[in-house]
């Protein structure tokens, strides 16, 4: 098995066993750098929109009270003499002071729900096909957009006046730009030396590039995406596309079955190829914490059998194993083989026959 590609967060040890180790393609975990960005921005944009809050409802409060003593002076039979207070003046500067205080709280809410949208942002802007139409997004076109996004948390960072530690995250979180371009110039790389291993004409081959391969990697976003709305704008463009390959008279309808099945899975192969998330590592990391946690620790023959069971027992909805999908061919059942290969236990020994307990004060026979 040769390992071509890893993808982790940026911890040193992990970095140098992909990149030294197995000589493969580091490619950073997106939800680590959005995680970056939402710890720069979330507590304190949220703290700037609750400051405001509290500054409208005083303002709020002085506002009222203001008109609230203008008509009990009013109301007062008799009058007092002399001059009224200048409750117009008062009231104005207090009305003044809460449109004031209303407009930096909207302000401070608008900077919350740009920080929230840019951060949707990195996951949308970084596919190597763009979700909308399913074309393919040129490494260029991703890091302008990058560019983009970093230029408005910096200057958004600055409008919220944010401290020097939130700063820096950001500052950390966009240094993993050059490895996600790194890691669409090494998908478009290997897709495309994979495709051309197929020796199809170049109609075929572009027909591979710039739609089944498209349209099967669409297929796969829509199938994680969890709101309704994009999941059906997703999956309606790769249906787009997938429907022009079924028609009977397009050039991939012509090949023989078993170079169709070929084609079509070296371009799920590649659809496959772009990963983005360790979240499938994380999830088996978060099992087994949960046994660790339960038992104290793990034995290495207890860890090897859930390691077994992961493997070669647990079945997606599409009723595979991750063994399967690995080796490509299914094998058998984990706990039917067990029963076939493991001895099963001996008899239990049979039990003696005790002697009939007498009574304590029962007579002796003489």
């Amino acid at each position: 098995m040769e390992v071509i590609q890893s993808t982790a967060d940026e911890a040193k040890a992990l970095r140098r066993h992909a990149e030294t180790d197995l000589r493969a393609q580091h490619s950073p975990d997106l939800f680590h750098g959005q995680h970056e960005v939402s710890k720069a921005t979330s507590l304190a944009l949220a703290r700037d929109v609750r400051r405001a809050e509290a500054g409208v409802a005083a303002a709020q409060k002085h506002w009222e009270a203001e008109r609230a003593a203008q008509q009990a002076f009013e109301a007062r039979v008799p009058r007092p003499l002399g001059r009224p207070p200048a409750f117009e003046t008062r009231i104005g500067a207090a009305l003044s002071a809460l449109v004031a205080v209303e407009a930096e709280r909207d302000r401070a809410r608008e900077r919350q729900s740009e920080a929230r949208a840019l951060i949707r942002e990195l996951g949308v802007l970084y596919h190597p096909y763009d979700p909308v139409d399913g074309q393919t997004q040129p490494v260029e076109r991703v890091a302008a957009r990058f560019t983009d996004v970093w230029t408005r948390l910096k200057g958004l960072a600055e409008a919220a006046e944010l401290p020097e530690r939130a700063r820096e995250r950001l500052a950390k979180a966009e240094r993993l730009t050059v490895q996600w371009l790194a890691t669409l110039a090494f998908f478009f790389a290997t897709v495309t030396a994979r495709v051309e291993a197929l020796a199809l004409s170049p109609e075929l081959e572009a027909a591979v590039l710039e739609q089944l391969i498209p349209g099967i990697y669409l297929e796969r976003v829509a199938a994680r995406s969890t709101a309704a709305e994009t999941r059906h704008r997703v999956q309606a463009a790769s249906t787009a596309l997938l429907d022009v390959l079924r028609r009977a008279d397009h050039p991939l309808q012509r090949l023989a079955p078993e170079d169709s099945a070929r084609v079509e899975q070296v371009a799920g192969a590649c659809a496959d190829l772009f990963q983005r998330s360790s979240s499938c590592v994380e999830g088996r990391n978060g099992q087994l914490s949960l046994h660790h946690h339960g038992r104290h620790r793990l034995s290495d023959r207890r860890l090897a059998a859930l390691t077994a069971v992961h493997n070669f027992h647990i079945r997606r909805p599409d009723g595979t194993t991750a063994a399967e999908r690995f080796f490509g061919r299914t094998h058998p059942a984990l706990f039917e083989e067990l029963l076939l290969r493991v001895p099963l236990p001996p008899r239990p020994r049979r039990r003696r026959p005790r002697p009939p307990k007498l009574p304590y004060l029962m007579p002796v026979a003489a």
